[in-house]
């Protein structure tokens, strides 16, 4: 059952782990991974997921499918329905079984027509840029768990907002 899975090749930013001598194609890969944004995609368990917004309401499986089918096969079509209007909520995730279809998408498809509605188009998933997000800033990892005021918060309740104490000096 093993021998069926596909594995994506292992590429290491920045040219330095690979052992095999091939730095070229691994930046090439590397580059083909690259957001509009600079952030580097991630590939999901099955596919690679390209997100399509600004998506007409009145858009349907079928439009999507025919727009980007030319790219490559679609091997999942979403498009997410308001439950009151029935209406596309504007926005679709096509997912992509390889990362040069899903990168042919993003290059043929953005800033283009769909139903006279110019659609953005880029990878669903993302690593962050190299600088950002990183250094535990205000979210992040770290340990614990617990419910205690030492959780970096100071010491004033959760339930009054910080220009609280100083409208009820004025009154």
């Amino acid at each position: 059952m093993a021998d069926d899975m596909e594995l994506d090749e292992p590429v290491f930013p920045q040219g330095g782990n690979d052992a095999s001598g091939s730095g070229a194609a691994n930046s090439t890969r590397l580059a083909a991974m690259q957001t509009h944004t600079k952030a580097t995609a991630v590939r999901s368990i099955e596919g690679w997921i390209v997100m399509v917004t600004n998506v007409h309401e009145e858009a349907d499986e079928e439009a999507i499918h025919d727009k980007f089918g030319e790219f490559g096969e679609i091997k999942n079509l979403h498009l997410n329905l308001d439950r009151r209007s029935g209406y596309v909520k504007g926005y679709a995730l096509i997912e992509y079984p390889t990362l040069d279809e899903a990168r042919a998408a993003i290059d043929g498809a953005n800033d283009t027509k769909l139903l006279d509605q110019t659609v953005q188009v880029d990878f669903a998933f993302v690593r962050p840029p190299p600088g950002k997000g990183q250094g535990g800033g205000a979210r992040g990892g770290g340990g614990g768990g617990g419910r205690g005021p030492t959780r970096g918060r100071t010491g004033r309740s959760r339930s009054r907002s910080p220009g609280a104490a100083a409208k009820e000096e004025v009154i």
